[in-house]
């Protein structure tokens, strides 16, 4: 393991050619994170990296960079590989940036998009390839491309790609691949799959570790209300109006954000939705309206949370709990990035207690549990507040949980003001 106390002020001092500094100081990438730092000295040596680190830690050139001098150096092809349409489009913003100056040219394959477009850039034989594991196979079965010419793979985000069921796909795209190759992997968290991926398929892999496995930024806050299902909506409109900043809402369902978008939109917020149930272009449109401002509220599902990397987002809001420890770390680490700090709520129902030890064991912390402060004491009377806007939204699926045999409220207690 490298130690991550290593540190430099400069990208002077990595091994990195005089051109390609030349356009990081043009671009004004002046002071290298701690997993650059670490990094792209090893990488430029030709050694196989397994890296431990959240998004938002500066990945994207952390492998970004020996891929350039690599293909600089000797022609070749790069292969990167990420889970989702998103995430691959921004990698490919922050490449593109620098590749144009050094006339090296760039290939994004996703679902979604055009095949025809995207066999005619092949043609023009790009030099660094983008793709979604999914997309990347059906090229391959179309004889469109061939992975003869790799001699780097980078798998970013690998945790997520196998969570979502990539395995078989990255399997046969690493079986493909050319052995003599130089092979990367980044993942925020280290499961059994991924060490059983890094001996199969990488020689003597350096392992470095900016953060232990598991562990969110140190400058989130974090914070758990514990509530009942029928109380999610008044406290969710509280926890909206206590933060005025840019908000990044997460529900466990497709439909669950859909309802939370649209219910949002009619109370007042700009609120946007994206899932795997929207079109490509929705979802471009959607991550492009959050990052300018437009919207102020992004309601999404994990499928597509690893595909969100929008700077200043000052509130993760787990309406719903994720299905597993390891995706609350990915959630919450779209805040607090780049050494700022961040603030995440959770929303838990008694009953998931377990769920949020789950986490605690994960994390090595204790969250903070705190009642919902709308749940009224016993003692004090209740108002039952039954707006038009309130009974849409339980009529149309308050309930977005696991439970489907739980019958959603359509009206919800708040305390009777003073």
């Amino acid at each position: 393991m490298i130690d991550n106390n290593q540190k430099t002020s400069s990208f002077n001092h990595l091994g990195i050619s005089s051109a390609i500094l030349k356009v990081l100081a043009e671009k004004n990438f002046l002071v290298p994170t701690p997993i650059q730092q670490q990094c792209i000295p090893t990488a430029i040596e030709g050694k196989d990296i397994v890296g431990i680190a959240q998004t938002g830690t500066g990945k994207t050139l952390a492998f970004g960079i020996p891929i350039m001098q690599s293909i600089l150096r000797e022609p070749g092809q790069a292969l990167i590989l990420l889970p989702t349409r998103e995430l691959a489009l921004q990698v490919e913003d922050v490449l593109k940036n620098l590749c144009q100056p050094l006339r090296l040219r760039g290939c994004v394959l996703i679902g979604g998009a055009n095949m025809g477009q995207q066999i005619q850039k092949l043609r023009n034989k790009p030099q660094i390839i983008i793709a979604t594991p999914g997309r990347l196979i059906d090229h391959l079965a179309s004889k469109t491309m061939t992975l003869s010419n790799v001699k780097m793979i980078v798998l970013d985000e690998a945790d997520r790609m196998l969570d979502i069921g990539f395995m078989p796909q990255i399997k046969q795209i690493l079986a493909s691949a050319p052995t003599d190759r130089q092979t990367m992997m980044f993942s925020a968290t280290m499961p059994k799959s991924i060490s059983e991926l890094a001996a199969k398929y990488m020689k003597l892999p350096v392992r470095i570790e900016v953060a232990p496995a598991g562990t969110p930024a140190k400058n989130i806050e974090q914070e758990v209300f514990i509530v009942p299902k029928d109380g999610k909506v008044p406290l969710l409109e509280k926890v909206l109006l206590d933060n005025p900043g840019t908000v990044l809402v997460f529900s466990r369902t497709k439909f669950g954000a859909k309802k939370i978008s649209a219910y949002l939109n009619k109370i007042g917020h700009l609120a946007v939705e994206i899932h795997s149930n929207r079109t490509l272009a929705q979802r471009k449109a959607a991550m492009e309206g959050f990052k300018s401002g437009k919207y102020r509220i992004l309601v999404a599902t994990d499928i597509a949370a690893r595909g969100i990397d929008v700077a200043n987002i000052s509130l993760v809001l787990n309406y719903d709990l994720p299905d597993n420890a390891e995706d609350y770390v990915h959630r919450i680490g779209r805040t607090g990035r780049a050494g700022q700090s961040g603030k995440a709520i959770s929303f838990a129902a008694p009953h998931e207690r377990g769920d949020i030890r789950q986490i605690e064991r994960l994390i090595s912390r204790t969250l903070p549990l705190t009642n919902s402060p709308l749940v009224p004491n016993a003692n004090e009377p209740a108002v039952i507040i039954d707006t038009e806007a309130h009974r849409n939204f339980g009529r149309t699926g308050q309930n977005f949980s696991a439970n489907r045999n739980h019958r959603p409220q359509r009206s919800f207690i708040g305390r009777r003001k003073s």
